[in-house]
Formats: structure tokens, C-alpha cells, sequence
């Protein structure tokens, strides 16, 4: 006899309708969630959230999200904003096997650990690098990339330890790659090098190889001028 959950499992949950995705093309906080649905083959449909014109802050945007950022998705009217918010709401909803968010305690609190760094060190460390260089903002980011240095500094020493797992909560990926990649990917864009991180390299190489993975527009500024 088939157990209900072993049932649930050969039977994956598909959204009613595609999922509606509001986003900036140039944010790694939208990339996470488009990357999160490609790899979970799911449907969806993008549309184009205008930042310089303010759109993300006019009363139809601020009534999905009253924070008034993005991304936000609306899946069948189930509204949910914040990146890391969506990515677990995907992965609880449509991985039924468990695999991109374990279901295991240990295993995702060491998780939910990169998301935290996703929110402070990355977001405001080489995500906040780039978005001075590529949104041209007369910001000094000598902090940002002070503090972008040393992130790639511990998450080298962590990757290239002798117990290292192939991804950051396991050998296998989670959202914490999902939610990790596309800033420390992008990073150069910030005026902040990946050359000195080889392990770092070597994990956004094992990202980048998964089935169904997309990639997040680049930008001809920072490092990446040339």
C-alpha cells in the first residue's frame, strides 16, 4: 500500500494557472525566484516592475507589498513578497520530495543559516556593491566592498575546508544556492573580484550546471567594464 506522502511525491503539485512574477530584469533578488522556478519547471509569466519611474511604490504595487519592493509573486491570488520568502513558499508548496528545503531539522537549519547571510552580509555587501556601479548611485562603496571581501573570504575558507559538501546546506543544491548565487556571481559588476576565491568559483560553476538553471543578465560595468 502507497503511504499518502510517497503518493504526493509521484504526483509533483502544479499551479491552476501560471504564476505571475513582479520584477526589475537587473535584480538578484528577482533572479532568485526566476531561477527557483525554472528549477522546479514551473509556469510563470513576468512582468516588468518600472523602479525609476516609482512604480514599485504607487498604491497598486504597495497593496501586494506595502514594503514596497520586489520581487512578489501572486500564485492563483496567494500573494507572497520578499525573495527568500518566495523561495521557501516554492519549495514548501511544489517540492513535494523535500529536496530543495529538507524537511529534516539539521538540515534546514543549516538552510535557513544562508538565507540569513542572503539578507545581511550578501545584500549588503556585494549585492549593495553592484547596485551602487550599475544603477550609477554617488555612493562611496568602499564598506560595501570591504564587506563583500570578507564574505567571499569565509565562504572560501567554508568551501575549501576538507569536510566542504559539494553546495552550502549539503551535497545536494537547496535555496540556499538559489538565494546565494546571483550576487556573488554578479559580484565583479561591484568592482569586487572573484579571482582569489577558486572553492567560491568552483561552487557558482556546480550552480550554473543544473538542469533547467538560468542565468541573470550581466552588465558591462564594474570589473566587468572590459
Amino acid at each position: 500500500m502507497t503511504h499518502p506522502a510517497e503518493a504526493q511525491a509521484q504526483h509533483p503539485v502544479r499551479p491552476a494557472r501560471p504564476i505571475r512574477l513582479y520584477r526589475h530584469v537587473l535584480s538578484g533578488h528577482c533572479h532568485r525566484v526566476e531561477l527557483m522556478l525554472h528549477l522546479l519547471d514551473l509556469p510563470y509569466e513576468t512582468i516588468d516592475i518600472d523602479l525609476l519611474a516609482g512604480e514599485h511604490k504607487q498604491p497598486a504595487f504597495l497593496a501586494m507589498n506595502h514594503f514596497g519592493q520586489i520581487p512578489v509573486i501572486d500564485d492563483d491570488g496567494r500573494v507572497i513578497a520578499d525573495s527568500n520568502a518566495i523561495l521557501t513558499y516554492l519549495a514548501t508548496r511544489y517540492d513535494t520530495r523535500g529536496t530543495w528545503l529538507p524537511r529534516d531539522a539539521v538540515a534546514a537549519a543549516k538552510v535557513q543559516r544562508w538565507l540569513s547571510v542572503a539578507a545581511g552580509d550578501l545584500a549588503f555587501g556585494p549585492a549593495a556593491a553592484r547596485v551602487v556601479v550599475v544603477f550609477q548611485r554617488p555612493v562611496d562603496a568602499s564598506a560595501m566592498i570591504e564587506r563583500a571581501t570578507l564574505l567571499l573570504s569565509r565562504t572560501e575558507t567554508y568551501l575549501a575546508a576538507p569536510q566542504a559538501t559539494r553546495f552550502l546546506a549539503g551535497d545536494t543544491p537547496t535555496i540556499a544556492d538559489v538565494a546565494c548565487y546571483a550576487y556573488l556571481a554578479h559580484a565583479p559588476e561591484g568592482n569586487v573580484s572573484l579571482a582569489p576565491y577558486p572553492a567560491v568559483r568552483a561552487w557558482l560553476a556546480r550552480v550554473a550546471a543544473l538542469p533547467r538553471f538560468v542565468p541573470m543578465v550581466s552588465t558591462a560595468c564594474g570589473l566587468n567594464a572590459a
